[in-house]
This record gives C-alpha cells, sequence and structure tokens, in this order.
C-alpha cells in the first residue's frame, strides 16, 4: 500500500559572477544560444525585439548513456536574464492526508469492480499475460496506477539516469541568482479532484500504451535518449515510451493537460516582451505534440530556429 501511495504521488507531480566587468564583459545574447546549445540538448531560438527566448526540449530521465553535456547548459543559465521552469503542484498537508484516507480510489478501480469489465477481450488478454509474466495481479488495480507500475517497476525506464534539464536549470539558476518563476502554481486539491473525477475508461489509452512500451522492451530507453541527442524530434515523440508518458495523466487529460498546454503558451507569449535571454524548460512533448507550443507559436507568425520537429 505504501508503494501504492508513492506511484500516486508519483503521479502528482527546478554561481555569482565576479563583479568585475572591465575584464569579464557580459556575454551577449548569441553567446548564451550558443553556449546552450553545445550543451546537445534539443533547444529552438526566438528573437524579440528586445532579447531572445530559448526553449530547450525536455525529457524525463535521461539515461547515463546519452552523451549531452549539462556543463554548458549550466553555463549558459547562469548568464541568462531570467529562467521559466514547468507547472509545479502546491500539495498541502490536508492533501497528503486525503491522499491516504481515500488512497484506494486512486489505486484501486471502483467498488468491486475488475479489469476485464472495462477492457476489450484482446487488452484484457495483454494484461493477463504482462501480469503473470512479472508475478502480479493488475485485476483491481487502477489502470493509472497499473500504467506507471509497468513502467517504473518492469520497464525500470527511470533507473540509471542523469539530471533532467530542469534540474540542471533550476540548480544553476538557484546559485547565479537568476530569476526564476514557474509557468504556472497548480494546486493540489484541484488536482486530485481531478483525478479521481476520471472514470476508469479515461485511463485505458494510458494503460495500453504502457503495454506497448512494456511488450517493445529495455532498448527504447536508451533509443529515445540517444533521438533525444541528435535532435530527431520525431523518432522521440513516437518512440513508446515517450507514447506512452504522453497517454497518460496529466497530459492526456482534456481538462489539466489543455491547461497545462496554454499555460506555456501564454508565459512564452508574455517573455516575449522582456529585455534579454529568457532560458525555459519545457517538455518536449508539449512542445512538439502536433498543436503543441511550437506550432501554436509558429501560427503567432514567430520565426522559430531550431530543430524540425514534425
Amino acid at each position: 500500500m505504501r508503494h501504492r501511495f508513492s506511484l500516486a504521488l508519483m503521479a502528482l507531480a527546478g554561481f555569482t559572477a565576479p563583479l568585475a566587468a572591465q575584464e569579464d564583459p557580459a556575454p551577449s545574447e548569441n553567446a548564451i544560444v550558443v553556449t546552450a546549445q553545445r550543451s546537445g540538448a534539443p533547444m529552438w531560438t526566438i528573437d524579440t525585439p528586445t532579447g531572445t527566448i530559448i526553449l530547450v526540449g525536455e525529457i524525463r530521465a535521461i539515461p547515463k548513456t546519452t552523451p549531452w553535456q549539462p556543463d554548458r547548459l549550466k553555463d549558459a543559465t547562469g548568464q541568462a536574464q531570467r529562467v521559466i521552469l514547468g507547472a509545479r503542484p502546491k500539495i498541502s498537508p490536508g492533501d497528503i492526508l486525503r491522499l491516504m484516507f481515500s488512497g484506494s480510489k486512486f489505486t484501486k478501480l471502483p467498488g468491486k469492480t475488475v479489469a476485464s469489465e472495462y477492457l476489450d477481450s484482446t487488452k484484457w488478454a495483454r494484461l493477463s499475460a504482462l501480469g503473470g509474466a512479472h508475478k502480479e495481479d493488475y485485476a483491481r488495480q487502477s489502470f493509472l496506477m497499473t500504467a506507471f507500475e509497468m513502467l517504473r517497476k518492469e520497464l525500470r525506464f527511470n533507473r540509471d539516469t542523469v539530471d533532467d534539464a530542469s534540474d540542471v536549470v533550476r540548480k544553476a539558476a538557484d546559485k547565479a541568482k537568476v530569476p526564476t518563476t514557474h509557468a504556472a502554481t497548480l494546486r493540489g486539491e484541484d488536482i486530485l479532484d481531478n483525478l479521481a473525477d476520471a472514470p476508469p475508461t479515461a485511463h485505458i489509452a494510458c494503460l495500453t500504451a504502457a503495454m506497448d512500451a512494456l511488450e517493445a522492451g529495455p532498448d527504447i530507453i536508451e533509443m529515445r535518449g540517444a533521438d533525444w541527442r541528435r535532435y530527431d524530434i520525431p523518432a522521440v515523440m513516437t518512440n513508446p515510451l515517450e507514447q506512452a508518458l504522453g497517454q497518460c495523466w496529466p497530459w492526456a487529460d482534456e481538462t489539466l493537460g489543455s491547461e497545462l498546454r496554454t499555460i506555456w503558451v501564454d508565459n512564452i507569449t508574455a517573455a516575449q516582451g522582456q529585455p534579454g535571454v529568457t532560458l525555459a524548460v519545457v517538455p518536449l512533448r508539449v512542445l512538439a505534440e502536433t498543436d503543441g507550443v511550437l506550432d501554436r507559436l509558429s501560427a503567432q507568425g514567430l520565426d522559430i530556429s531550431g530543430p524540425a520537429w514534425k
């Protein structure tokens, strides 16, 4: 039960330069962009009348085998004028208590129902076979928790990883005292309500994608990291692991997922009026999906430089 509470919490889920201006002149916007690009993370730049916006396309759980250079992203962050990181949940003690005392509502299927009542015969057969292979009983567990267990526990996609771009930028911005904001702060109560109100059928697509990823095997983990590093964005987006993460709550939720995307477009639009360099770390799936952030910004007529995203 404690393990399942942990998975539920996972679902709810950023140097001070010496004052020697004559010897160390402030870097130009172009120099900051070049430094950031040398990190190897895929990114896009938008030139504005007063500055430059750098959008770093983030994937979570980068394998240690992925040859990127986070120190260069740290250097670029320390030279930026501001940083924008992803939305964060504001979880109160009351939210934790609610999760503890009604945890089964989030980890189990409603009432005494079982998975076979919601799945067609083909999906139920696949789920049963995977449960047997991994010695797990998925019959009563919520589809979202089952999907998370498949990806984290069975596929082990989050093992042997390095810091994500958000972690790198957050630590560097804190050290350099670069002003940092989050795209939004979401109330834990609203997040829990959204999750609690979703019927089991809302998570079937997530479960199906997680089964696809698990059946594809662990090679997809390193493949996703390698494609990210060589800027093959369409390949990352069609990777079974990325597909599974994007099909699951909260990104696939019609209300919350749409809100998260709109929040990013609003933040980047607002940054266009800011002087100097704004460095934003944005989930790649939100940037590069069809009608995602890059598509919406491009529709505004902005000149976006960077790798092809479709």
